[in-house]
């Protein structure tokens, strides 16, 4: 990462950078990158590519119907409410 490269991302991102900023985000982006290179040197050919980290493991209940919650129950602590609705203020 050099200071040309940092001014870049700071003018994409439009940034002001001061000098001293500049010097300091070369060092931090810098160490960030290295660390991501080492990250991928890790071998992860023996690991399958999932869409969640725990998606091999059932985690998640199985959905079985169950009898709904009483309208009463429901609305006994709605701030407002009307004929067994809940009332909410106009969102136009």
């Amino acid at each position: 990462m050099t200071d040309a490269d940092v001014r870049r991302v700071a003018e994409l991102a439009r940034l002001t950078l001061s000098p001293d900023d500049v010097a300091l985000f070369t060092v931090q982006l810098g160490s960030i990158l290295a660390y991501a290179d080492q990250i991928n040197e890790a071998d992860t050919s023996a690991v399958a590519p999932t869409s969640h980290p725990l998606a091999a493991e059932s985690t998640f209940r199985d959905d079985e119907p169950r009898p709904c919650m009483d309208r009463e129950r429901a609305l006994a602590n709605a701030p407002d409410s009307g004929a067994g609705l809940f009332k909410v203020p106009k969102v136009l």
